[in-house]
């Protein structure tokens, strides 16, 4: 059964959604930084996956966003965080 929110809950869940577009941004950038100290390829591959959610949720066509995350092109995905801001 589902519980109700709160008029709080409720203001601070339209607030995400209002911003969603620039926490997704500010996550693919972290992932993009992040991605260009990383040595650990376990890692890498983690970064790789958040950065594909990201540029999913920020609606980058699938097949640009998949060819980037397959090919792990670093200077691609800081092109479309360019993009993107």
């Amino acid at each position: 059964m589902a519980k109700s929110l709160t008029p709080h809950q409720r203001g601070i869940v339209k607030r995400y959604y209002e911003n969603k577009d620039n926490i997704m941004a500010q996550k693919l950038s972290e992932a993009v930084s992040n991605l260009y100290v990383c040595s650990d390829a376990k890692k890498a591959a983690k970064l790789w996956k958040k950065a594909h959610t990201a540029m999913k949720n920020l609606s980058i066509p699938p097949r640009k966003a998949s060819k980037c995350v397959e090919n792990q092109d670093i200077q691609e995905l800081a092109r479309i965080l360019e993009e993107v801001f």
